[in-house]
């Protein structure tokens, strides 16, 4: 009888093992993780460091940091579906749902460090966000929310003589300081992380954008399959709390809403085709500007 019952667990054992090995299987042997880096490739190896080891245990699977510079090669990965999971900034999250081609499963942390802000020279003499009407201007890169989208609506309806569209914010903070531009479009977060970088300028910010930025969102491929993407949302749900805080994503949060935000890309795409002109005139013709903020 004792026999039976050890030969009846082992049996059991086996079927449990089977199964639970047959799952891992059927997950990718590579998984690929996509995130900007603006250059800063080895700082992120140290901070995904910890989730990679994490997810590639979990799942058994190779997981590959692919860093792309900016939010312009981000979209380009995006639209081709390069990766299987996304750590995205709210204007990549919005252009991934919009596309149906990523779905969120879980909110990155945000907050007021996502407003967009317009940042100048401490010593400029502008104070008014109208008055860069004929004036060089900064703009992050298409894909941004709080450097490209919301900048582009708060510039409609103005002529400024330029637009240059910086690769990173740091860059743009440093056309600030070399005199190529007079003003410059970034989130308040990245403002505060690198304006310490370029010493030789102060600045200040010009104008700070009232509507509220979406929190960024990891997002999964429709790609894969359902049993992939459940599998993927469980294990980071279930993460040690030390892991979600390293890369800051909230494991029991909800996905933003990016409807508004899919609006305002909807609004200002048209055009963005201006941008390249000199003056660059940033309404459409035939269409009437906005003559307040309420409107826009």
């Amino acid at each position: 009888m004792i026999n039976m019952k050890i030969r009846c667990l082992y049996l059991i054992l086996i079927v449990f093992t089977f199964w639970g090995c047959q799952s891992r299987q059927q997950f990718p042997a590579r998984i690929t993780l996509g995130v900007v880096s603006f250059g800063e490739n080895e700082q992120l190896e140290e901070k995904y460091g910890e989730l990679k080891a994490y997810l590639e245990k979990e799942l058994n699977s190779i997981v590959e940091l692919e860093p792309t510079y900016n939010e312009r090669q981000a979209v380009t990965q995006i639209k081709g579906k390069a990766w299987d999971l996304v750590f995205a900034s709210s204007g990549l999250a919005a252009i991934a749902t919009q596309q149906s081609t990523y779905i969120p499963i879980l909110p990155l942390e945000g907050g007021l460090n996502n407003r967009s802000i317009f940042v100048i020279a401490q010593d400029s003499p502008l104070k008014t966000l109208s008055e860069l009407n004929g004036k060089a201007v900064a703009l992050g890169q298409p894909g941004s929310a709080t450097g490209y989208y919301f900048p582009l609506l708060n510039l409609y309806g103005l002529n400024v003589a330029k637009i240059r569209l910086a690769a990173t914010p740091k860059q743009a903070l440093e056309w600030i300081s070399q005199g190529e531009v007079v003003a410059a479009a970034m989130s308040l977060e990245q403002y505060n992380r690198y304006r310490a970088t370029v010493r030789q300028t102060r600045f200040r910010v010009l104008h700070q954008d009232d509507h509220e930025v979406p929190s960024g969102s990891i997002l999964v491929s429709n790609s894969l399959p359902q049993i992939e993407q459940e599998a993927l949302y469980n294990v980071l749900t279930t993460a040690p709390p030390m892991i979600p805080a390293s890369v800051g994503y909230i494991a029991n949060g909800e996905v933003p809403n990016y409807q508004q935000l899919v609006k305002v890309i909807e609004k200002v795409t048209p055009i963005t085709d201006n941008i390249q002109q000199q003056p660059a005139m940033l309404y459409e013709k035939g269409v009437e500007v906005p003559s307040t903020e309420e409107d826009k």
